[in-house]
């Protein structure tokens, strides 16, 4: 099973990722903050982090700086969710290790698709 990390403080963003992902194959767990986030990463270890930038404590741009700077954790992937989309947004997120950058708002195939680009061998996702 693949196991997807949601870090946002917009219960409306949550719920459409959740919508949008959750199956019998992939797992989605939720952090409001940044520092459940990191709590929540080193205890689960996901897959896949999708991160927004502006979080109520801990900047996601530092939230993924750990998470890459820790040797146990640098090989999951993490994909800035955010609103910030100016072109010095985008170079900050990748530059602090963001391994893609998606802007708010999103298409849920959008979503679907950048995942399976990710996560080829846990997820196969086909529009019907």
């Amino acid at each position: 099973m693949t196991t997807v990390l949601i870090v946002d403080d917009e219960p409306n963003i949550v719920q459409l990722v959740r919508i949008t992902l959750e199956d019998d194959r992939v797992q989605v767990l939720e952090a409001a903050d940044g520092m459940t986030a990191l709590d929540r990463a080193a205890a689960f270890r996901p897959d896949l982090v999708l991160l927004d930038i502006d979080l109520p404590d801990v900047s996601g741009l530092e939230v993924c700086r750990r998470l890459k700077g820790d040797a146990e954790l640098a090989k999951m992937k993490i994909v800035m969710l955010t609103a910030a989309a100016q072109r010095d947004d985008i170079a900050r997120g990748l530059a602090a290790g963001a391994d893609e950058y998606l802007t708010k708002p999103f298409s849920p195939v959008r979503l679907l698709s950048l995942v399976e680009q990710l996560m080829p061998h846990t997820i196969q996702w086909r529009p019907e």
